[in-house]
């Protein structure tokens, strides 16, 4: 029966294919919780699968060179979200760099989420999911919801027109048609930032 299981896991896991991150949760519709935990537990330790820290593994994306690769931190977020029906969105620093409005990766990636608070360190990063409003939640997922919290964590005082300049080049025609669309989720002055980026 265990072995069942395992090779349903396993199964699961390549039919998602690498780059994939999980929790024992992704499986308990295939055995008990401490079944399930068991066998992820037996295959980290024989090299199938990764253990990111206890309870959060991946099945990690390899180079030719360079081995495994680093695990993607958004898929690291949805994992902890939760199985499917939690949102996450990139913010503070994390999302300004994904902009391309900050080249430093900041020491805590933070995303927000419509699911509970929760913390993990995986080697020297920091990845928070902190709970927030609806209305935060509403452009989750969305370019919109990116620029948003991008523009928020530089502040209103700090963003000008280099900025405005950087966000044109990196946002496409239906990614500027996508802010007008959310525009009334947006501050006033985030707002404006939207406007001008139609120019």
């Amino acid at each position: 029966m265990t072995k069942t299981i395992e090779n349903s896991i396993v199964r699961r896991i390549y039919g998602r294919r690498r780059g994939w991150v999980f929790t024992a949760a992704h499986f308990f519709d295939l055995g008990s919780r401490t079944t399930v935990a068991k066998n992820l537990e037996r295959l980290a330790d024989a090299g199938k699968i990764r253990r990111l820290v206890r309870g959060l593994y991946d099945y990690p994306e390899k180079h030719l060179t360079l081995g495994d690769l680093p695990a993607n931190y958004e898929r690291i977020a949805q994992a902890l979200a939760g199985r499917d029906n939690l949102r996450i969105q990139s913010s503070g620093a994390y999302a300004a760099n994904l902009l391309g409005l900050t080249e430093q990766v900041p020491a805590k990636i933070i995303f927000l989420t419509d699911g509970d608070n929760r913390t993990v360190q995986i080697g020297k990063q920091q990845i928070i999911l902190k709970r927030t409003t609806p209305k935060n939640m509403a452009t989750a997922g969305k370019i919109s919801g990116l620029v948003i919290q991008a523009l928020r964590y530089l502040g209103k005082d700090h963003v000008d027109d280099k900025t405005v300049n950087v966000l044109k080049k990196r946002l496409n025609t239906g990614d500027k048609r996508r802010l007008m669309l959310d525009f009334r989720y947006a501050p006033e002055w985030i707002g404006s930032i939207f406007k001008k980026l139609q120019v």
